[in-house]
């Protein structure tokens, strides 16, 4: 596991938000659900949408180009794309689905750190 660094303040997110932040030239997301941290990548692992413009509702996170849904509480898809038929099989074929990336979180007082792997 790497080393913690600071992210942001704990002031930073009300409950049900997100907030895009760079950590060591990293772009990470951080969210608040229900009073718990998540750190994940902020970019889609499907074709690189920015997570931060995308909707959270509870800890489903959708991507905002393709409707990519993944679960913050341990990164798997919940759906890779909103295409259907056989645009999704093909989709899938070219691209297969790949779980959102997830950091360690810790809060400190009142900052919120991350560890990059």
């Amino acid at each position: 596991m790497g080393e913690y660094s600071e992210a942001a303040s704990v002031n930073d997110l009300s409950d049900g938000t997100m907030k895009k932040v760079t950590v060591h030239d990293h772009a990470i997301l951080l969210a608040r659900v229900k009073g718990r941290y998540y750190a994940v990548d902020a970019l889609c692992p499907h074709l690189e949408g920015d997570l931060s413009e995308g909707t959270l509702h509870d800890t489903i996170l959708t991507c905002p180009m393709h409707h990519s849904q993944f679960d913050l509480r341990d990164g798997h898809v919940i759906r890779w794309t909103d295409l259907t038929g056989i645009r999704l099989t093909f989709a899938v074929r070219q691209q297969p689905p790949k779980s959102l990336k997830q950091y360690p979180v810790m809060v400190k007082g009142d900052k919120i750190l991350i560890a990059l792997e």
